[in-house]
């Protein structure tokens, strides 16, 4: 990995070159770094409308294109049932792409799949909804402006989210608590950099009775002095059953959060 010098091996909110993953930015954050601004944003190689679902199978590399909705595609609110700007089939990696506003439903995974250094700039109805699979994998990029949810966890398994920058967020990750077919998940998030607005939002939100687990290590909140923002919550469900660290579905402890 290359990046630009400084003086200390560990990084935060800078942009670098992942060769192994084909990300030509991402975001590193780490505990223990000076105070610097948020996660650098890329700048598009040039914009595309997109008026129909674009499919995808194996890899798909976008080139740091901005692709927005357009036509049927030029949704933007919190409408449920919208279709998404790509569709990923079981198995699929989607990097470095820029989704910018309309975002419409943003991503679909049918599976298993990838996403490498995606940015969102204007979340839609969710940034990228998981169904099918087993595993999923967010490394690098960043999602901004999202009224609802960033990420929405519909299928079974363990999506697993790193090196990633949150900003204007209601939640970032959620266990779909009212799909008709529901089950036991699990979220990873290692190296996370949230933003804080002073009102209230949440990294997780996870389905206690459902026996959902959440991991986080690595989180560094910005701007949050009065701790608007909720590591974990608890759902029965739909239902708020409370918050916090605990030995079952919160896996985490003070030390994995750092505040600036």
């Amino acid at each position: 990995m290359t990046s630009p010098a400084i003086p200390r091996a560990r990084r935060r909110a800078l942009t670098g070159t992942l060769t192994a993953l084909g990300l030509s930015s991402v975001m590193i954050t780490t505990v223990g770094a000076p105070p610097a601004s948020a996660a650098t944003w890329p700048t598009p190689s040039s914009s595309q409308g997109v008026s129909s679902t674009i499919s995808v199978s194996g890899v798909r590399d976008g080139g740091m294109v901005r692709y927005y909705g357009s036509g049927d595609l030029a949704g933007d609110g919190q409408e449920e049932g919208q279709d998404p700007i790509f569709k990923l089939a079981a198995g699929a990696t989607l990097r470095n792409v820029i989704i910018g506003a309309p975002g419409a439903d943003g991503i679909h995974c049918e599976g298993n799949c990838t996403l490498q250094n995606v940015w969102w700039e204007d979340v839609g109805e969710d940034a990228a909804t998981f169904r099918g699979g087993s595993t999923y994998t967010v490394t690098g990029g960043g999602a901004k402006k999202a009224a609802d949810k960033v990420f929405q966890h519909n299928g079974p398994g363990t999506l697993n989210i790193s090196n990633f920058a949150v900003s204007e967020f209601k939640t970032l990750y959620r266990s779909c608590g009212d799909c008709s077919t529901q089950y036991t998940r699990k979220v990873n998030l290692s190296n996370i950099e949230v933003t804080g607005t002073g009102s209230t939002a949440r990294l997780v939100g996870i389905n206690v009775n459902r026996n959902d687990v959440a991991t986080l290590r690595g989180i560094t909140i910005l701007n949050d002095s009065s701790r608007k923002v909720i590591p974990c919550q608890k759902y029965n469900n739909n239902t708020a059953v409370g918050t916090g660290p605990d030995s079952t579905n919160c896996l985490y402890a003070a030390s994995d959060i750092t505040y600036r």
